[in-house]
């Protein structure tokens, strides 16, 4: 806390929560940090950009020095394909692990960039396995790399990345991961879970704001995957050959961005790091359902699969329920939840990520307990049908 200021901000000050996986809830800090200008060719500004990458390095644990840091101007989508496009030779072949948007997004990347890959779809409710990638790449040994999702917030399912790791590695191939709505609050360190690459965001669980991602990857792998990328602007390897050669990123940075970040890095650290970053929102993840459960709504996933990132409910089956209005009425008290992104069944999400804590998690549940009654649904349970899906599915 500074200058008096709340570490969880108020809605009533002016600002809803935003509930979502990103961009979320920033501290006034973190705020306060973008009302300088930078130069991006100053060395002030170059110290914060050495700053940036020691700092995501030494989340990796003791394996740190093996990897390198380089940072990526735009959006998450601009980090996953700079990866992808860089660390993917072009002769090589990629195994998808797809069981939402953001796996069938990068299947779709995969295919711009005419790459060869193959995909296993688990569909909206069950993670990919290690015994299937081992199986898949028994059957085909042309495939070189694997792409896992950590955390997929179509429905919110925490991935089992450690055995996708181990069985990667059993088979000598390589795993990349989008770890975009997960690093920094799930622990990612490559002596437990060996990775080429990860890619992550500034606005996810850092809580930092939007424009940029970074890719930590191993120095090897960097170094060999020069001619690799299908673009000049998303060539990881030109971005980190000019930023070890200069501290200067090669095309105009988000200055203030990173600057916030700094900031955000600072809190992060001063909170307890990774640990203590995904005990809140764990707590945060469990009000929230016990909660929602207690007013009649179900979260699509089992728990075994909930993760604290952002949680899936159902829908309810009561005909007065209409989610724009929902949407509206949590707005109207403070609170910006998220549209669900399933093809299965009608869903919205709640994200519990963000500088929130228990209180405002207490108070979404209330906030949609008063939505339900402003709209006069009696019951907030989902749809049979869609239930007898999940079962049907679920396995």
């Amino acid at each position: 806390m500074k200058d008096g200021n709340p570490p969880f901000p108020k809605p009533e000050l002016g600002e809803p929560y935003l509930l979502t996986p990103g961009p979320l809830t920033t501290s006034i800090e973190v705020k306060r940090a973008m009302l300088r200008d930078w130069g991006s060719w100053d060395e002030d500004f170059r110290a914060l950009t050495a700053d940036l990458r020691r700092r995501l390095l030494a989340l990796l644990g003791d394996m740190a020095d093996a990897y390198e840091c380089i940072p990526m101007q735009g959006s998450g989508t601009f980090g996953v394909e700079a990866m992808l496009g860089t660390f993917l030779p072009r002769d090589g072949k990629i195994l998808v692990l797809s069981n939402g948007a953001y796996g069938a997004r990068a299947a779709e990347t995969v295919r711009y960039l005419g790459r060869e890959l193959t995909v296993i779809d688990k569909g909206d409710y069950l993670p990919p396995r290690g015994e299937e990638v081992s199986a898949a790449i028994a059957a085909d040994p042309a495939i070189t790399h694997v792409l896992a999702i950590h955390c997929e917030t179509s429905s919110g399912i925490l991935n089992p990345l450690a055995e996708i790791a181990a069985a990667t590695a059993a088979a000598g191939r390589q795993l990349l991961i989008d770890s975009m709505s997960a690093f920094g609050a799930i622990d990612l360190q490559p002596d437990s879970i060996p990775f080429e690459a990860m890619v992550s965001s500034a606005n996810k669980c850092i809580e930092g704001v939007p424009g940029f991602g970074f890719v930590l990857a191993r120095r090897d792998a960097l170094k060999a995957s020069k001619g690799n990328a299908h673009s000049l602007s998303l060539d990881l390897h030109a971005q980190w050959t000019v930023m070890e050669k200069t501290g200067q990123w090669r095309y105009t940075p988000p200055t203030h961005v990173v600057a916030a970040f700094i900031e955000a890095l600072r809190i992060h650290q001063e909170e307890g790091g990774v640990p203590a970053r995904g005990a809140r929102y764990t707590a945060n993840r469990d009000i929230l359902v016990a909660g929602m459960r207690d007013i009649g709504f179900e979260t699509l996933l089992d728990k075994r699969w909930l993760s604290p990132i952002i949680v899936t409910f159902f829908s309810p089956a009561d005909p007065a329920f209409e989610f724009a209005r929902f949407y509206e009425l949590m707005k109207r008290q403070g609170y910006i939840i998220y549209p669900g992104k399933l093809t299965v069944v009608d869903s919205f999400r709640i994200g519990c990520i963000g500088r929130m804590d228990a209180a405002v998690m207490q108070g979404v549940v209330a906030a949609a307990a008063a939505a339900l009654a402003e709209m006069g649904v009696d019951n907030a349970a989902p749809p049979e049908d869609a239930l007898a899906e999940r079962r049907k599915l679920s396995g």
